[in-house]
């Protein structure tokens, strides 16, 4: 099953509504958007908690790693250079962090509040390779803008 966008952001947009604490909404996305999609392993959030550092947020699926300096690996690389992180073949992607060995493809989009300060990163990890292309990204994008954009 491919995710729906259009039913999932109108889900997303009804659960999230009036909500304003940063970890709920998280939450509430990790969830919907993993169980959209079978392509979708693991699906969660790395928050800014200090300068030039990623701690794991709310997920769905198996542990992740707990700290990500921005320095390091494809959430790292969303982080530091504020772009769309789309990774056909994580093993051809320069100081990728394994935190699961099956992971074979990876998207990872930066997460802005209202103001455009980066709070986070939205990582999607998958089991096949090449899982992820641009449509993913772009829908994955217009939902992460209309749930934090407005915190």
């Amino acid at each position: 099953m491919r995710a729906d966008y259009p039913t999932l952001t109108q889900t997303i947009a009804a659960l999230t509504e009036g909500e304003t604490d940063a970890v709920a909404l998280m939450a509430t996305v990790a969830c919907e958007v993993h169980h959209a999609d079978d392509r979708f392993d693991w699906t969660g959030f790395y928050r800014v908690t200090a300068p030039q550092v990623l701690k794991i947020g709310p997920y769905q699926g198996g542990h992740g790693c707990l700290v990500i300096p921005f320095s390091r690996g494809v959430c790292g690389a969303a982080a530091r250079t504020g772009e769309v992180q789309l990774v056909a073949d994580v093993e051809a992607f320069p100081d990728h962090i394994a935190c699961a060995a099956s992971t074979r493809s990876e998207l990872v989009l930066p997460v802005r509040d209202g103001a455009g300060a980066l709070i986070g990163v939205f990582d999607i990890d998958s089991d096949q390779p090449d899982a992820f292309d641009q449509s993913d990204a772009t829908a994955l994008q217009a939902i992460l803008q209309q749930v934090f954009g407005r915190l």
